[in-house]
């Protein structure tokens, strides 16, 4: 048995299982209490072909979706855990600025089942931090889910694979022009890790996907040195069209 397993018990006796979103009891440690796993807005089908947007019920399968049809993404396909709303904010703000770590296995859990796809031999690749900003949240979020994602599907963890070589500000609220100034030049492979990536099947994880500005900086720099094929994984995909309505 494992040791975790073993200690779960006297874990639980010392520290009660509570819902990391409302506080309820729970019985055990691992997630969400019923009422705030169905304010979770999962993606499903039909979806675009390309991107996984979800799309409407009356459309066929392989259609794809007005942006894409504008201009085709480079990535491989996306796979988003949840739709971005009021309850996976929330976690996402626990895990990332209020430091849960914690809350890493069941948000990458989420993840990963829409990565069945993925087998031994894909490399999973973390959005990179600048090392300043490191230094100040102490973690990168986006290796702590890449590496759950990374023990799910049995994939190798490719945590330096990237890196970043600026700091960049934060893109909310500017438009495309001046998100790509801001990543020009900023994500690049890392040299010592370059031979790795040729011919390589990788998933690019984040928590967050926004305007894609940043995930897709990181798909051009690992397409440029050969990787055959990258989807962007996240937790939380911003998509406020798709949410249902109230």
């Amino acid at each position: 048995m494992p040791l975790a397993e073993t200690f779960a018990p006297v874990v639980d006796l010392i520290f009660p299982p509570r819902c990391p979103l409302c506080g309820e009891g729970l019985s055990a440690q691992v997630g969400l209490c019923a009422t705030c796993w169905s304010e979770l807005v999962i993606p499903g089908e039909p979806a675009c072909a390309l991107c996984q947007r979800p799309m409407g019920d009356s459309v066929d399968t392989g259609a794809v979706c007005a942006p894409c049809l504008t201009e085709a993404p480079r990535h491989d396909g996306i796979a988003a855990g949840t739709l971005y709303n009021a309850a996976s904010r929330r976690l996402v703000l626990a895990f990332k600025h209020g430091q849960r770590i914690a809350l890493a296995p069941m948000m990458a859990r989420l993840m990963a089942t829409k990565l069945s796809f993925v087998e031994p031999g894909w490399l999973i690749v973390p959005v990179p931090l600048h090392r300043w900003r490191l230094w100040r949240r102490g973690f990168n979020q986006a290796a702590l889910l890449g590496r759950e994602i990374a023990r799910a599907r049995g994939a190798t963890l490719a945590v330096d694979m990237l890196e970043r070589r600026k700091p960049t500000p934060t893109l909310g609220g500017l438009g495309r022009k001046a998100r790509s100034r801001a990543l020009s030049g900023a994500i690049a492979v890392d040299r010592k890790r370059a031979g790795q990536i040729k011919g390589a099947r990788v998933v690019l994880v984040d928590d967050v996907l926004t305007s894609g500005a940043t995930s897709e900086a990181c798909v051009s720099a690992l397409k440029r040195a050969g990787a055959e094929r990258v989807v962007v994984a996240c937790f939380a995909r911003v998509l406020d069209e798709a949410l249902p309505t109230a």
